[in-house]
């Protein structure tokens, strides 16, 4: 009975330990984002851990083969999960001073090194005390391993099939600090030992409740009203309103990506003018549209109430319920598939007038979609006369333009006429078509505009900019340096994002 419950140890820490890799990325992507900086920090400190975890396990039990010593040594990993709920938050503003790929490594060590090497205890301990002679440790160390490994893959799933999508990142992470107490708990009744028993039943208790607690609002907002909150496979979702009222905002991992006014239905974001606006001047009629990205719905809307046929792809299903309750969409007026941007234009055979690109995780656009390839797919599902309009951010001053000036010589190699608006402050808006010489063919009409944006839309609209020749590169699938390059522009996108977030 005690051999099989070993085992059940070894598979419960090993699905622990993906679970915290997994989920510690997300925690971290409110304050640093999911760049391959975050995920490459979150496997770094993961195997460093794991390499030292199984090191330690293996000195613990030459030393002594007592079993409780592991699993107080599981408790604490649990304590110490719980605790970076905790200190997550104050941690990662901490660290956003320094560069991303430090920033990253740093936060990830603090909040993950400790409790994922407790576990990595557990296997090298474990085989240990399991094995009786030398003739049976292969089979031992295999039978562990294999057990882990299994624990591991079921903790993959489901984290990411079930907690993330279901429950706030803290919850979830709270829920497996509860488990590993659980099993320790299971150890000392088996045992029969009563007091550390019942002292850990306590603990539990206190997770669970803590558990409980983490439902309600995170933050005690200045001057917005939080009036939901809810994970997604692609990050935490806010929306929060003005308590003087008019203003409603849209965020994703901490980060405003629209923000709406309620009374008069229209979003106060100066770049959902931007896409439907370029679209219809560049368009002499625009009445087929791809929105590949659904934001909140204003755009693909704008483009659905002038009477055109509206298909829209977006890859999180989450986002679509809370666009309809709290700014207005009304999914029966358009097409929409819950898809990756890519994985739908290899499959269409459908013909556009106009396609909106605005695919944004968080602070950055999918590297998937920007690339040579990517356009040659817009391109081919284009009409003649048709436009391709994307929303994207980068800057133009020599030595932190390799993104705009990447992405405009890519457009280039794909659309014989490629235009660049933009207002000098990160958002750049591209128009691509298949004309050599793009130029309007309709006035924008800026009567349509919210008040308080109408000056900045028409700004944008009149500035034309382009490029240096030299500058940048063609961006393929094959090579897309483009996150590492822009890192430096990004951090500063996200950090002004996130600092202004935390102070509403």
């Amino acid at each position: 009975m005690v051999r099989r419950y070993l085992y059940f140890t070894a598979a419960i820490t090993g699905g622990s330990v993906m679970v915290a890799q997994i989920l510690g990325a997300k925690m971290l992507s409110p304050y640093l984002g999911l760049s391959h900086f975050v995920w490459t920090a979150q496997i770094a400190v993961t195997l460093v851990a794991l390499a030292a975890g199984y090191y330690a396990g293996g000195r613990l039990a030459d030393r002594t083969q007592n079993v409780g010593s592991l699993y107080w040594a599981i408790v604490a990993a649990a304590l110490y999960f719980a605790l970076t709920v905790v200190v997550c938050e104050p941690v990662a503003y901490w660290a956003l001073g320094a560069s991303l790929a430090v920033s990253s490594l740093l936060v990830a060590a603090i909040l993950f090194f400790v409790p994922l090497a407790l576990l990595a205890m557990t296997g090298p301990f474990l085989t240990r005390v399991i094995t009786s002679s030398v003739s049976n440790v292969g089979g031992n160390v295999g039978r562990l391993t294999s057990v882990g490994t299994v624990g591991s893959f079921l903790g993959t799933l489901i984290i990411g099939y079930f907690l993330i999508p279901n429950l706030p990142n803290s919850v979830s992470m709270l829920l497996t600090a509860s488990l590993l107490v659980l099993v320790a708990t299971g150890y000392f009744l088996l045992m029969r030992r009563w007091v550390p028993s019942c002292l850990l039943l306590l603990v539990m208790g206190g997770l669970m409740v803590a558990a409980r607690g983490e439902r309600k609002p995170s933050h005690d907002f200045q001057y917005v009203d939080e009036i939901f909150r809810g994970n997604s496979h692609f990050g935490q979702l806010q929306v929060v309103e003005r308590r003087d009222g008019g203003i409603r905002y849209y965020l994703n991992d901490n980060l405003i990506q629209n923000t709406y006014d309620p009374e008069r239905k229209q979003s106060e974001s100066a770049f959902t003018y931007m896409l439907s606006g370029l679209a219809r001047a560049y368009v002499s009629n625009v009445n087929d549209v791809l929105c590949i990205g659904l934001g909140v719905g204003v755009v693909p809307m704008d483009f659905a109430r002038a009477g055109a046929k509206v298909d829209v792809v977006e890859i999180n299903p989450a986002v679509v319920p809370v666009a309809t309750r709290y700014f207005n969409f009304e999914p029966h007026k358009v097409h929409l598939t819950i898809d990756d941007g890519r994985h739908f234009l290899n499959n269409c055979t459908r013909q556009y007038d106009a396609v909106v690109l605005d695919a944004f995780l968080g602070d950055s656009s999918p590297s998937h979609l920007m690339t040579r390839e990517a356009f040659e797919s817009i391109r081919r599902v284009l009409r003649p006369g048709g436009a391709l309009v994307i929303n994207s951010f980068g800057e133009l001053a020599e030595g932190r333009d390799f993104f705009g000036a990447s992405l405009n010589r890519t457009l280039k190699s794909v659309f014989p006429g490629v235009r660049m608006h933009t207002r000098g402050e990160g958002a750049i808006f591209f128009a691509a078509t298949i004309r050599s010489e793009p130029r309007f063919v309709n006035q924008p009409d800026f009567s349509v505009v919210h008040p308080r944006v109408q000056a900045e839309v028409e700004r944008i609209f009149s500035s034309v900019n382009d490029t240096a020749p030299d500058r940048g590169m063609v961006l393929t699938d094959n090579y897309n340096p483009a996150e590492f390059y822009d890192a430096k522009n990004r951090e500063i996108i996200r950090r002004n994002l996130a600092l202004g977030a935390r102070q509403m």
